[in-house]
């Protein structure tokens, strides 16, 4: 019998699988290794997965030191539709090397593209492709570009975009994402990336009233830096190795979830940030946001207490209201300043 070719994606139950193959194929399976602007990579061109369940967007992995209080951030941001800086690099000092005027950010700031107007009055992008997906469910034509010609006008660009755009197709009342990339880091922008493009495809997908559908990721340069590849085998190691995986489900997305909501979280981020105040877990209750946006404050106030009370512990009222996959990622991720209470079991 004639093997029929494979001209789709492999689909995985979720990011996790998806994120262990995609480092195997790359540490052991490489095209090209090379070294552009001298760092040193193992590339592969064209290589793309699907997530059947975009919820499962965190990989478990305790050689990985997953940090969710940067992916949290970072997904607000965008759906914020910022560009500053001063947000991004309170939680991740680095970016502020990408920045070419010390306060905004280019390329990067995929959601001041998307959630933006063009110019004032105007309608923004997602806006426009939300209205076009309620009128013609069946469209093609639902592409948030976010990549823009004039970033290759710029001689040594810091921060080209690395994505070229979000493409939101409904289909039998569900929404499904595929994103375009122009190049992707799989061992360290990949996992930011999954996690902030699903959760921009769950808000769309609240916003339209409909169910979440899959979520497909085509990369053009896909590659792993050099310095990487001793984490990584590690990394793969642990899963082979660990019995039974690990399994934390994420909730769904409340359906009440707005562009406002986003905004109102923000206002209290950043007065956390600035070291204007702090929240108890009772405090954040009584802000009325959802149970699954409290998560989000409990780990700005995790994080707080990190940065700002660096010779305690974190507090364990704080990390006992956090989900038990949050929790288990923030006790891998900064095990020092976790008390005496299992928050790493």
């Amino acid at each position: 019998m004639k093997e029929e070719p494979v001209l789709t994606p492999p689909v995985y139950p979720d990011f996790e699988h998806a994120y262990l193959d995609v480092l195997g194929h790359l540490v052991d399976g490489s095209e090209y290794r090379n070294a552009p602007r001298g760092n040193a990579a193992r590339e592969r061109i064209g290589l793309s997965f699907q997530i059947a369940d975009p919820r499962a967007r965190l990989p478990y992995l305790a050689e990985r030191k997953v940090n969710p209080v940067w992916h949290f951030a970072e997904a607000l941001w965008y759906l914020a539709g910022r560009n500053d800086v001063e947000m991004l690099a309170y939680y991740a000092p680095h970016v502020r090397q990408f920045s070419r005027d010390g306060r905004t950010m280019g390329g990067s700031a995929y959601g001041s593209r998307m959630f933006n107007p063009a110019t004032v009055g105007d309608t923004s992008p997602f806006d426009r492709v939300l209205e076009l997906l309620r009128t013609e469910q069946d469209s093609k034509r639902g592409l948030l570009p976010i990549f823009t010609a004039d970033e290759l006008a710029v001689a040594d660009n810091p921060d080209m975009s690395c994505v070229v755009a979000l493409h939101l197709l409904v289909r039998e009342g569900r929404l499904h994402m595929v994103c375009y990339m122009r190049a992707n880091d799989c061992d360290r922008g990949l996992l930011s990336d999954t996690f902030s493009f699903t959760m921009i495809q769950e808000f769309a997908a609240v916003q339209l009233g409909l169910e979440l559908g899959t979520y497909t990721h085509h990369i053009g340069s896909a590659h792993v830096g050099e310095r990487d590849v001793p984490r990584i085998r590690r990394v793969i190691t642990e899963a082979e190795l660990r019995t039974p995986r690990r399994r934390f489900p994420f909730p769904k997305m409340p359906t009440g979830t707005s562009s406002s909501t986003v905004a109102d979280l923000l206002v209290h981020e950043e007065r956390l940030r600035t070291g204007q105040g702090r929240l108890t877990p009772v405090e954040i209750v009584t802000l009325g946001f959802n149970p699954y946006w409290q998560q989000a404050l409990l780990l700005f106030e995790v994080h707080r207490q990190i940065r700002h009370c660096p010779a305690d512990p974190v507090e364990e009222s704080v990390l006992e209201a956090l989900d038990p996959g949050l929790r288990w990622l923030v006790g891998h991720r900064w095990p020092k300043r976790m008390p005496d209470m299992g928050a790493r079991s």
